[in-house]
C-alpha cells in the first residue's frame, strides 16, 4: 500500500518535494511522543513534523478545542470579529516581551516572514535587508531571497537587495578560531564595515538558532551587540522565532532572550509549534511598526477560528505544564548523553544545542568534511530501530536534527539516545 501511495505521489506532486527515507514513510496516527506508520510500526518521534508537534501528538486539550470549535464555526476571515483570534493575540502579546505589541496571524512561518519583510521595508522605505549566512526563512519568493543557504535557494531573483552578515555559525568560517568575545567583536566590526558600503537597510532578520542550517548559533549576546549598531542607525531587528519560540531552547521562552541585553527585537515572527500541527503563524511588532501600512490588508485563512482555538489550548497547556522547564531539564540530559556517545563515534564532529533543539554534526573523521551519505545512513538506521529524526546543514555540513515534542520524558530521552547510538555506531 505504501509503495502504491509513493507511486501516486510521484505521478502528481513536484519532483522537488523532498521525502525522507529510501522507502518513504506514511504516518497514520500518533499519541504523546510516538507515531505509527501504515504497516503498524511504532516510532519514537524526535522531529515532531519539523518542530511543529510542540507539546504532544493527539494532545487531548488541543483535540477537544479543535473539535468543539469546528462544531460551531471553522472560518469567517479577518473581515469579522473573531473571539478566538483576539484571545490568542492577547496571550501572545502578553508573553512577547515587546512593548505595545500588536499581533497579526498568518498560516505559516514563510508567510509570517513575508509579512515582517513587508512591515520593515514599508516602515523604513528601503528594500535592503541584512540576513545571516547559513540562514533559512521560508519558501516564498521574498523569503527565498533572504535565505543564506544554497540548498534551499532555487533562484537568485528577488524583490529585495540582501546582504549577508557573519555570525550564525560559531564553529566554522573565518572567525571560528576566536574566543566568544573576540568572535562577537569581529562580527560587529564586519557589520559596521558592511553598513559603510550600502544604502541604509530596512532590517536585520536572524534566527537565534538556525534551524535548517543545522541548529547552529552564534555566542550569547551576538545579536545584542548587533542591536546596538542597528539601533544607532534606525535599522530594525527581526527575530525569526519560527523554530526557537515557546520555550523550546529551555533557558529562554524566546531565542532572542539570549541576546536581550539591548532590548527586545522590533519584530518577532512565529509559527510551527504554537498550533501543535495546525496551520498557525504570525508576527508580533510594536504598534508603530505594525500600523505603518497605508493600504488595506486582510488574511483569509490567518487567524481562522479553529486554528486559533488549537493555538490557545496548546499555549495554555505549555504554560501550565512548564514545558519550557521540561525542555531545559530533559534536553540537558539528552545533550549530555549524546555527547558521551559522540566521544566514542569518530564521525561525530560536534553535538550542540539548547533545550530540546539539538544538532549532531557529522564529518569525515579527523576533518571538517561533510558526509551527507553517512547522515542519510544514520537516518535509515534510526528509523529501523524505531526512532524518527531530521537532518539539515548549510555550506558543506551534514547535521542530524533532534527536536522531540517538549513533553518528552527522561525515559523516552534515554530510549531515543540508545537507538541513535546504535545507528551511529552501525555506520
Amino acid at each position: 500500500m505504501t509503495r502504491d501511495l509513493f507511486g501516486r505521489h510521484r505521478a502528481v506532486l513536484p519532483d522537488w518535494l523532498a521525502l525522507y527515507y529510501e522507502d518513504p514513510l506514511e504516518i497514520t496516527h500518533g499519541e504523546g511522543r510516538r507515531v505509527w506508520d501504515a504497516a503498524g510500526n511504532a516510532y519514537l518521534d524526535f522531529f515532531g513534523g519539523i518542530l511543529t508537534t510542540m507539546t504532544a501528538h493527539a494532545l487531548p486539550e488541543v483535540t477537544k478545542a479543535v473539535s468543539e470549535q469546528a462544531g460551531r464555526i471553522i472560518h469567517s476571515s479577518t473581515l469579522y470579529l473573531n473571539r478566538p483570534m483576539v484571545e490568542l493575540a492577547e496571550r501572545v502579546a502578553q508573553v512577547s516581551a515587546i512593548p505595545d505589541a500588536r499581533v497579526f496571524f498568518t498560516t505559516s512561518g514563510t508567510e509570517a516572514n513575508d509579512t515582517a519583510l513587508l512591515l520593515a521595508t514599508a516602515h523604513r522605505r528601503s528594500n535592503t535587508i541584512l540576513a545571516m549566512r547559513n540562514s533559512y526563512h521560508g519558501r516564498s519568493f521574498s523569503s527565498v531571497g533572504i535565505t543564506g543557504n544554497r540548498g534551499w535557494s532555487p533562484t537568485s531573483l528577488s524583490p529585495l537587495q540582501t546582504l549577508y552578515v557573519h555570525g550564525g555559525v560559531r564553529t566554522r568560517g573565518p572567525y571560528a578560531h576566536l574566543d566568544d568575545r573576540d568572535f562577537i567583536d569581529a562580527c560587529v566590526e564586519d557589520l559596521e564595515d558592511l553598513l559603510g558600503h550600502t544604502r541604509p537597510p530596512a532590517a536585520l532578520i536572524a534566527e537565534p538558532v538556525q534551524g535548517v542550517g543545522g541548529f547552529t548559533s552564534g555566542p550569547d549576546g551576538l545579536y545584542a551587540a548587533f542591536r546596538e549598531v542597528l539601533h544607532e542607525r534606525g535599522i530594525l531587528w527581526i527575530a525569526d522565532e519560527v523554530q526557537t519560540g515557546w520555550g523550546r531552547t529551555g533557558e529562554h521562552f524566546w531565542g532572542w532572550q539570549a541576546h536581550g541585553r539591548s532590548g527586545p527585537p522590533d519584530i518577532v515572527t512565529f509559527a510551527k509549534g504554537i498550533g501543535n500541527g495546525m496551520s498557525v503563524g504570525g508576527v508580533i511588532a510594536r504598534a508603530e511598526i505594525m500600523n505603518c501600512l497605508d493600504a488595506n490588508s486582510i488574511s483569509t485563512f490567518g487567524g481562522t477560528q479553529v486554528t486559533m482555538a488549537a493555538g490557545l489550548a496548546n499555549l495554555t497547556y505549555l504554560l501550565e505544564h512548564d514545558l519550557q522547564g521540561n525542555a531545559r531539564r530533559v534536553g540537558g540530559l539528552l545533550i549530555e548523553r549524546l555527547r558521551a556517545v559522540a566521544a566514542r563515534v569518530p564521525h561525530v564532529r560536534e553535538v550542540r544545542g539548547r533545550g530540546l533543539m539539538i544538532g549532531v554534526e557529522l564529518a569525515r573523521p579527523g576533518t571538517d568534511e561533510a558526509v551527507p551519505e553517512v547522515a542519510a545512513a544514520v537516518l535509515e538506521e534510526a528509523r529501523a530501530g524505531g526512532l524518527l529524526i531530521g537532518k539539515g546543514g548549510g555550506h558543506s555540513t551534514s547535521v542530524l536534527r533532534i527536536a522531540p515534542p517538549m513533553s518528552l520524558t527522561v525515559a523516552e530521552a534515554e530510549e531515543g539516545a540508545a537507538i541513535l547510538e546504535r545507528a551511529l555506531r552501525s555506520v
